[in-house]
Formats: structure tokens, C-alpha cells, sequence
């Protein structure tokens, strides 16, 4: 079958954007492993989902696949890319619009620069809701928040990680580094992201705190690996350094493939993001009937 798409981008963060407003195409998790696969598809960290509102309360709902085939809950940059994409294609003349995520509704609106800033709601903290699942642990007082230690083994070496957890309606662990260039990421990435006290897996980010303003990131992103942004891991990033005390209400996020501007006003208030979406080029793919 012959599907057609639109490559886009986030801060460097790519996506293959489908649109099933009309009808539904029918894949399997294998099929959207091929979309995303860099040397037989067209490449992706994950795959987008327009299709129709499920409720008169929203104008869309948006599905999310990561690399490996998996739907997943929430996506920063894929929300401002989604947000980008049914304005461009004449699917709504709104700038503001509210789409149906499997975590809850978000509220994406495009502003007068060309970026798109997303309402990402409020963050949680509730430990089964994120969910993690620590058993006896005992953490760190930190500020507003805690850091519970992670026993990580790799096949050269054995550490132990503090890690903060938070949902922003996907699972992270967010802990600090002193140089993110130095951070062992592809090492200790997959261990975190497959840790048993995260029963879901978890988003593993590495953060380094340049001032109460600024700070650098590092995402190895659940089912995908390190990508060069990871937008609902800023916002994550953002809300871990707040608690923790280490950083003001707005901070700019620097990551590989660009900057976001992520701002929380704390407490029960939605965590605000701001940044760029880009089309890269439309296409057509044909993928096998059946995929497994």
C-alpha cells in the first residue's frame, strides 16, 4: 500500500507526519518501525497521527509512535510539529487548538514569530502516577523535590545514578551532570530507561545547569535512543531544576539539534513551551500490506 506523509522537524527532533482525518491506514507496529527506520524507510525518531476529533471539546487527536513501534503518550516537539502541520495543510484555520493525547488534552498555538508554543499541562509528581516504583529506596531531600538513587551495571562498570522522577504525561528521570558533553549517555540511558522501578520504561535525561536561566540537555528517549531534542524532556528538565531549587520560573533549553524556552510558574500551573517547527518535504512510502 502506497502511504503518503510530511517530514518534519522539531530543534532537530524528526518526525513522519500521517494524516488519517479521511480513513485510517491500518498499521501495525511493524509498519511504523519502517517509516522510521533511517536506511530502508524514511526516518524518524517517531511517527504522528492526525486524525479526527474524538470529542466536541478538541479539534484533533494526535497518536504518537516511537522508533521502535510503540505507541507512547506525549511528545513536545511532536506537538508543535503536529500544530504546524494541520494549519499549513488547511486542516484548520485556528491558531490555537486543543488535541486529544493519550495523556490528557494539550493546546497548541502558533504565534506571531513562526514558533508554536504548547501548553503541556501540569506536571506530576504523584510517584505511582509517573509511574515509579522505588520499593524501600530512600532518597534525597532536595529543595521542593528528591533524587533517588539508581543501581546501574554495564558490562565495564557499576554506579550508582541520582535520578529525579516527574511525568509530563510520559515518564523521565531527569539527573544532573556536571558537562554534558562528558555524560555517559549511551551508556547509562538504556540501563535507566529500563530500570525496574519504572514499570513503563522511562525518558533519561541528563542535564547541566549553566545558570538560573540556561541550562543544557541530553534525552535518551524511551524506544528511540538519544535524539538531538526531546521537548516533553526540557519541560521535565525545567520542572526537576525549579524544585529542585537550581533555576528561575523561564530557562532556555540548549540541545543538539536547537533551543526551546520552557517556563512553569509552579504548583498546580500548566508548564508552557516554546519553539520551532519545520516541514522538511511530503512523499509517498509503499510498505507491505502486512507487517508485522
Amino acid at each position: 500500500m502506497r502511504i503518503p506523509f510530511t517530514k518534519m522537524q522539531g530543534a532537530g527532533n524528526d518526525f513522519v507526519v500521517l494524516d488519517e482525518t479521511q480513513a485510517r491506514f491500518g498499521l501495525t507496529a511493524g509498519h511504523y518501525r519502517a517509516l522510521a527506520d533511517r536506511h530502508f524507510g524514511v526516518g524518524a525518531d517517531q511517527i504522528l497521527t492526525v486524525r479526527p476529533a474524538p470529542s466536541p471539546e478538541v479539534d484533533f487527536e494526535y497518536v504518537i509512535h516511537n522508533a521502535d513501534g510503540a505507541e507512547v503518550e506525549q511528545c513536545g516537539n511532536g506537538a508543535r510539529c503536529f500544530a504546524r502541520y494541520v494549519r499549513d495543510v488547511g486542516l484548520t484555520q485556528k491558531d490555537a487548538i486543543r488535541v486529544q493525547t493519550r495523556a490528557g488534552v494539550i493546546e497548541p498555538q502558533l504565534t506571531a514569530d513562526g514558533r508554536v508554543c504548547v501548553n503541556m499541562g501540569t506536571p506530576v509528581f504523584e510517584l505511582a502516577r509517573i509511574p515509579f516504583a522505588p520499593g524501600s529506596t530512600q532518597p534525597e531531600s532536595s529543595g521542593l523535590w528528591k533524587k533517588w538513587p539508581l543501581a546501574l551495571t554495564s558490562q565495564a562498570q557499576t554506579a550508582i545514578q541520582f535520578i529525579s522522577p516527574v511525568s509530563m504525561g510520559n515518564p523521565h528521570a531527569v539527573q544532573l551532570v556536571a558537562d554534558i558533553d562528558q555524560a555517559e549517555v549511551q551508556v547509562w540511558g538504556p540501563l535507566i530507561e529500563h530500570h525496574p522501578f519504572f514499570p513503563n520504561r522511562v525518558n533519561a535525561g541528563f542535564m547541566q545547569v549553566m545558570s538560573r536561566r540556561q541550562i543544557r540537555l541530553r534525552v535518551y528517549e524511551r524506544g528511540t535512543g538519544e535524539t538531538l531534542a526531546c521537548g516533553s524532556g526540557a519541560c521535565a528538565a525545567v520542572v526537576v531544576g525549579i524544585r529542585l531549587g537550581l533555576l528561575d520560573a523561564e530557562v532556555d533549553v540548549h540541545m543538539q539539534g536547537g533551543r526551546l524556552t520552557i517556563a512553569w510558574a509552579g504548583g498546580s500551573s500548566p508548564v508552557m513551551m516554546t519553539g520551532p517547527a519545520t516541514t522538511v518535504f511530503h512523499g509517498q512510502i509503499e510498505l507491505p500490506q502486512c507487517l508485522d
